[in-house]
């Protein structure tokens, strides 16, 4: 029987890649399961590089290359599905390209706005607190891409995203005042225009459920949730169902702690005002 075509790179390789390895697996009658016990990785791991949901490593590719006997096809083309110009780390590229297959996105901020709602302002001052000695022309790599995530809000339903942000995220002052006052205020767009669901985890909360760090779950249509964490230079994705569930819980007890949208609201507005009067008295 003919093997799978090679990829167009061009044509959504990810999709295409993952619709591939759907059909070989059902070529050699396994299911889900029994392709990631082969592969020591779970079922549904299967499921998302089938939907396209999970990036394909070269690892992988080269395994499923000598289980499904596909000739070598999955690493001649995996290499296609991971391209990207803005040259992510190897841990943040998958979750960059997930996010975008994703129905859902809910996320906790302790320490900085997250991305998806940064201005490039702010995330050009983010990167060069990150690599103050990079050249210019990489930061400006780094903030197009960054923007180049944040217009999937610009569809007016999908996803739904759900921030949860500290208080003191708010109120460290990244870039300068003026900074400040323009994220603040592009966040506050983003709730009245309800494209975002945002609360405020105050500081008067006290001790809460995630204080440990950051936290990220995305949903998907036809794929199981993720759940990602990262650290400094560091990250990675878990699709484990008892962790999945046990961290939603933890989203849903940072949304118990948070103030309501129109306290958040209120209070991201006053903080925006302040950053604006002290950078102008």
């Amino acid at each position: 029987m003919a093997g799978p075509k090679d990829l167009d790179p061009s044509s959504s390789p990810r999709a295409l890649l993952g619709a591939e390895l759907r059909h070989a697996r059902e070529r050699r009658e396994l299911s889900q399961e029994q392709l990631g016990q082969r592969l020591f990785v779970s079922g549904s791991f299967i499921g998302q590089l089938e939907a396209g949901t999970r990036r394909m490593q070269p690892d992988y590719a080269r395994m499923l290359d000598e289980v499904l006997e596909t000739d070598g096809f999955f690493q001649r083309n995996c290499g296609a599905a991971a391209k990207s110009k803005y040259q992510y780390p190897a841990h943040f590229a998958e979750v960059t390209e997930t996010e975008t297959q994703a129905t859902a996105i809910r996320e906790y901020a302790p320490l900085l706005i997250p991305g998806l709602l940064q201005t490039a302002a702010y995330a050009r001052a983010v990167n060069h607190a990150y690599e103050p000695t990079a050249p210019e022309e990489t930061i400006d790599q780094w903030v197009e891409g960054r923007m180049e995530r944040t217009r999937m809000l610009e569809h007016p339903t999908k996803p739904l995203l759900w921030a949860v942000l500290d208080e003191a995220a708010l109120r460290r002052e990244t870039g300068g005042r003026a900074v400040m006052a323009e994220a603040l205020r592009h966040i506050a767009g983003l709730a009245r225009r309800g494209r975002a669901i945002v609360q405020v985890l105050p500081l008067s909360a006290g001790a809460h459920s995630a204080m440990q760090g950051a936290l990220r779950l995305m949903e998907f249509e036809d794929a199981p949730p993720l759940v990602y964490f990262e650290g400094v230079r560091h990250g990675r994705l878990d699709d484990d169902p008892a962790t999945v569930t046990q961290l939603r819980f933890t989203f849903d007890l940072l949304v118990a702690s948070a103030l309501s949208q129109e306290k958040s609201l209120a209070l991201i507005v006053a903080l925006a005002q302040d950053y604006t009067h002290e950078e102008h008295p």
